[in-house]
C-alpha cells in the first residue's frame, strides 16, 4: 500500500480495479478543513484519462510490473510491433496504449515493454533521446539579444521549441517526460 504523500508522476497504483498512472499530481491544504489530493490518471488498459479527488492520509495498492527489453520494429495498421531481445517474440502494442511515448519513439530503438501479470501494459522510454532536426526556419543574426526561440519539427513529428542556432540536420538530445530542448549533440 502507498499513501497519499508517497504519490508523484508517472507512478502506477491500483484504483478500483483498474491500472492507472498518475499524469499529474496536486496537494491542495485550504486553510479550513482538511488537506486533498487531485489525481489525474491514465486508465494503461483502455488509455483514458480521468481525474479524481482524495483525502490526504487516503492508500492506494502499488502495482509491481515486470520489464523486458524489447526494440521497436515498425508501425502496422493501428498497432504497433515490438521484438523481445531474449525470446524474438513480436508485441503488439495499440496506439492508445502507447498514447505520448509515440513522439519520442524511433524503428530499431531499444525500450523496457511493462507486463503485469503477463500482459504488455506500456513501455517506458529513456529519461532523453536524440532526434534530428527535419524542418525549421533559419535563425537570423542579432536575434539571440531576448535569447529567442524557434520551432522545430524532428524526425518522430514532434515539435520542439528550440534556440535560433538550431539547423536542419542536427541531432538534438530533448527531455521524454517534459518533451523540452536540452542540448544539441551534432
Amino acid at each position: 500500500m502507498i499513501d497519499t504523500g508517497d504519490l508523484r508522476k508517472g507512478l502506477i497504483i491500483e484504483h478500483d480495479g483498474a491500472l492507472q498512472r498518475i499524469v499529474e499530481y496536486q496537494h491542495v491544504k485550504q486553510g479550513r478543513g482538511s488537506a486533498f489530493v487531485r489525481l489525474t490518471m491514465r486508465n494503461l488498459r483502455t488509455g483514458s484519462t480521468t481525474s479524481q479527488t482524495f483525502q490526504a492520509g487516503s492508500r492506494f495498492p502499488l502495482v509491481r510490473l515486470e520489464r523486458q527489453r524489447v526494440q521497436f520494429l515498425y508501425p502496422e495498421d493501428e498497432n504497433y510491433i515490438f521484438m523481445d531481445l531474449d525470446t524474438f517474440e513480436q508485441i503488439p502494442l495499440s496506439q492508445e496504449t502507447l498514447g505520448d511515448a509515440l513522439k519520442y519513439l524511433k524503428e530499431q530503438e531499444t525500450i523496457d515493454l511493462l507486463t503485469y501479470q503477463g500482459e504488455p501494459i506500456d513501455i517506458e522510454l529513456p529519461i532523453t533521446v536524440e532526434l534530428v532536426v527535419t524542418q525549421t526556419d533559419p535563425g537570423f543574426r542579432g536575434d539571440t539579444a531576448t535569447g529567442g526561440n524557434k520551432p522545430a519539427t524532428l524526425e518522430t513529428g514532434v515539435v520542439v521549441n528550440v534556440p535560433l542556432f538550431i539547423n536542419e540536420g542536427d541531432t538534438l538530445k530533448i527531455d521524454t517526460r517534459s518533451g523540452e530542448y536540452l542540448e544539441r549533440v551534432s
